[in-house]
């Protein structure tokens, strides 16, 4: 019953574009931004959980690949992961729509925070509530990781992981710059491709 609901929601693809989606688009990040604590990779986790699996917008590939991309590019990982997410279901329009509804939230909510800090900034049963919260926060980081790392598994395919395996070796044990990394991925990753390319046309 339940690979019969995942093909479900994996068949609906783009919906239409009319005021309707753009509300709804509007609204969907942000309720997503509004509720969400501890970073961009929560609210990747809770927008897979929305926008793949219960709206069907995307796919867990696409998914993937706008994190990627969100990841290696400049500012904040929700706010890029948002605007790709709009721009591939609507264009510019949606871009601009998904991103209004992820920066909102936090502008009102820090701006609100901002005027009553100092009040509460000593207060210990915040102080605990956001220790909880972090503890929180780690667990659904790891989620989203392993959601984002299955289908590298189910692929079948030794390349990937061995990239996942060098990748995560250079940043955890030695410490390589996060960008480093991301760039020979990239370039190691372009000349495959090209190599394969030119293989089969060789054929």
């Amino acid at each position: 019953m339940k690979a019969d609901t995942t093909i479900q929601w994996e068949q609906k693809g783009k919906p239409p574009v009319n005021l309707r989606f753009f509300l709804k688009l509007f609204w969907t990040t942000f309720t997503l931004s509004m509720f969400t604590f501890g970073g961009g990779f929560v609210i990747i986790s809770l927008m897979r959980k929305k926008m793949v699996v219960e709206l069907g917008w995307i796919n867990d590939e696409e998914m993937l690949d706008f994190v990627t991309i969100a990841q290696s590019s400049p500012g904040p990982i929700a706010v890029n992961g948002s605007l790709m997410v709009g721009y591939h279901l609507a264009g510019v329009a949606g871009a601009l729509v998904a991103t209004l509804g992820t920066v909102l939230p936090p502008m009102i909510i820090l701006t609100l925070v901002s005027l009553g800090y100092k009040a509460v900034a000593d207060n210990h049963i915040i102080a605990a509530a956001f220790s909880g919260m972090r503890a929180v926060v780690a667990a659904i980081v790891l989620q989203v990781s392993w959601a984002l790392f299955k289908p590298l598994t189910h692929a079948r395919k030794a390349l990937p992981l061995l990239l996942f395996g060098v990748s995560f070796l250079a940043l955890f044990v030695f410490k390589v710059n996060i960008m480093v990394v991301m760039i020979s991925v990239i370039l190691f990753s372009v000349v495959h491709s090209l190599v394969v390319i030119r293989g089969e046309e060789g054929r």
